[in-house]
C-alpha cells in the first residue's frame, strides 16, 4: 500500500508517463477535502480497461502481475468519505481524480509533495508538465515550459543546490496560498 498521497500522485503520473503521454497536468484542491486530479494525454484506455485497472488483479505492466496503486487509492478515498474517479478515453488519456475528507481519521498523509513534483520533472523532462495547487481560491502554478527557460534547462535540475532551490521554492509557493 502506498504511504502518503504524494506517492499515489506520483505512481498515477508514472503510469501517464508509461502510457506515452506528452502533457500531464497535476492540479490538488486543498480545501474542506483533499483532492488531487491528473489529467495525461498518453495512450488512454478501452471501456473494460477502465474499469479492470481499478482491480488488484489486473495490471497492463509486464513486470510484475498485479497492479495495486489504482485499486488502493480508491479504497482509501472512499474509506475516508471521499470519491474516486477515473475516465479515459482510448487514444485520448486518461483523468483519474481522488478526493479525502481531511477530517476522517483514515486519510493518509499528504506526503512531501514539493520533492514529488521535483522527481516527476526530473524523471521526464520532455513532458509537459503542469502543477497547481489551489487553496481558498488562490493557486500555485509550475509550468515545465516556463521553468525550463527560467533554468535554461531542465537539466540543470540534477544539480543539488537547483534542485533543493526549486523544492523550497514549492513549498514557499503552496504556504503562501
Amino acid at each position: 500500500m502506498l504511504e502518503d498521497l504524494s506517492a499515489h500522485l506520483l505512481d498515477i503520473s508514472q503510469n501517464g508517463i508509461s502510457a506515452g503521454a506528452s502533457k500531464i497536468i497535476v492540479t490538488i484542491r486543498d480545501n474542506d477535502h483533499f483532492e488531487f486530479e491528473i489529467t495525461d494525454n498518453g495512450k488512454g484506455m478501452s471501456e473494460e480497461q477502465a474499469i479492470s485497472v481499478v482491480s488488484p488483479f489486473f495490471t497492463s505492466r509486464t513486470t510484475r502481475r498485479v497492479g495495486m496503486g489504482l485499486p488502493f487509492l480508491k479504497q482509501a478515498s472512499e474509506l475516508c468519505g471521499g470519491k474516486f474517479d477515473l475516465k479515459s478515453q482510448l487514444g485520448f488519456g486518461t483523468t483519474i481524480y481522488a478526493s479525502f475528507n481531511k477530517s476522517n481519521i483514515d486519510t493518509p498523509p499528504k506526503g512531501d509533495i514539493p520533492a514529488s513534483i521535483l522527481t516527476l520533472l526530473i524523471d521526464a523532462p520532455k513532458v509537459h508538465w503542469i502543477f497547481r495547487y489551489e487553496k481558498n481560491n488562490n493557486i500555485f502554478e509550475i509550468d515545465s515550459k516556463e521553468l525550463d527557460e527560467a533554468l535554461d534547462g531542465l537539466e540543470s535540475l540534477n544539480l543539488p543546490d537547483v534542485a533543493l532551490g526549486l523544492i523550497e521554492y514549492i513549498r514557499n509557493g503552496i504556504e503562501e496560498i
